[in-house]
């Protein structure tokens, strides 16, 4: 059954979008308040993690918004540029966070000698000028000139405008000041591909690395305790202790490959399907569009959800303060109750 028969395409978007981006914007701002509220998670890797969850409650609030992108709608140049440009910076500067939080905490792992004088920690400003600058230059190209505004007859642009001529679509947008807007004139396909294969992949890569290479080093230092444990116990079978370090293992490498299938996985497959459509300049249904890419992103601004979530210091405070509502509903519930003489 096709939705976009009894939803029309921002419908359908906003059907989709909006409670997963509520979803993300409460989770992010409940790991935000268990940073903020426990001073002993005051430090260098947890402020570069509170940069991290800003950028993707930032993603979460521009989520409805990156699906609109394929859509073509009548605006005027400068509002084009900003629905535009402004998703695409918070995506990038989520990007670029999410690389330096896995940079950060892999170098703790990897090099631990020479953690604490990482240059990150010395330079923090300089840290967060890194992630949040650079994605906010790039992204603002098509506003300095470099689209497809003023390419070819776009007259056919959006398939609610009528076929005019071209001197009537001229004469149009000069009285209303609106035109035709479309990804394909802010974004030329030069930029498409620079973005998609020399930065949005490379970090996707880089991310996959690193995080393989601390469990290949987890491992090794799993097999180095076992082997000091069996030294000490002088024995040659596997202690119970041995078997639950080795459980654990198992457990978190299957936790981070279900994670990477079901966070990045969809992602790829919409950016790659995305690039083939573009290369084949061919039209697709709408509906599989905005399900793919409300998928897409959506499943990839989870990633710092996972991370947070998953450590028990961040979700402390919350926890706390469900526990007390959770009393406080015992103790009315009880005092409630009819006493029986």
């Amino acid at each position: 059954m096709d939705l976009g028969h009894f939803l029309s395409g921002e419908e359908l978007i906003y059907a989709i979008t909006v409670p997963l981006s509520t979803s993300i914007i409460l989770a992010n701002l409940l790991i935000i308040l268990g940073i903020v509220l426990n001073r002993q998670l005051h430090n260098t890797p947890n402020y570069f993690f509170l940069s991290l969850l800003v950028a993707d409650m930032c993603t979460g609030v521009a989520l409805p918004f990156i699906p609109l992108m394929a859509l073509n709608r009548e605006l005027s140049f400068s509002s084009c540029l900003l629905v535009h440009i402004f998703p695409n910076v918070l995506f990038l500067a989520f990007l670029f966070n999410l690389v330096m939080v896995h940079y950060e905490r892999y170098v703790c792992i990897s090099d631990p000698l020479h953690y604490a004088n990482l240059w990150m920690h010395r330079s923090f400003p300089l840290a967060l000028f890194i992630v949040w600058t650079p994605p906010l230059l790039f992204a603002c190209l098509p506003a300095f000139g470099w689209n497809n505004w003023t390419g070819p007859d776009w007259q056919n642009c959006c398939d609610y405008a009528p076929i005019t001529a071209s001197a009537n679509i001229i004469t149009n947008y000069s009285t209303n000041g609106t035109a035709c807007c479309s990804y394909r004139r802010v974004f030329t396909n030069e930029f498409i591909y620079l973005e998609v294969y020399g930065l949005v992949l490379p970090a996707i890569l880089t991310i996959a690395g690193m995080t393989g290479r601390v469990l290949c080093i987890t491992k090794g230092q799993l097999k180095d305790i076992c082997r000091l444990h069996r030294s000490v116990q002088r024995g040659n079978k596997a202690s119970d202790r041995e078997q639950r370090l080795n459980l654990r293992y198992t457990r978190c490498v299957v936790a981070v490959s279900l994670t990477f299938l079901a966070c990045w996985v969809p992602y790829l497959i919409y950016m790659h399907v995305c690039i083939a459509f573009l290369l084949s300049d061919a039209r697709w249904n709408a509906t599989t569009h905005i399900v793919l890419s409300c998928t897409g992103n959506g499943s990839m601004a989870v990633v710092p959800l996972v991370l947070g979530l998953s450590n028990r210091q961040y979700t402390e405070p919350a926890h706390k303060l469900l526990m007390k509502l959770r009393d406080r509903v015992r103790r009315k519930a009880r005092n409630s109750r009819p006493v029986v003489v």
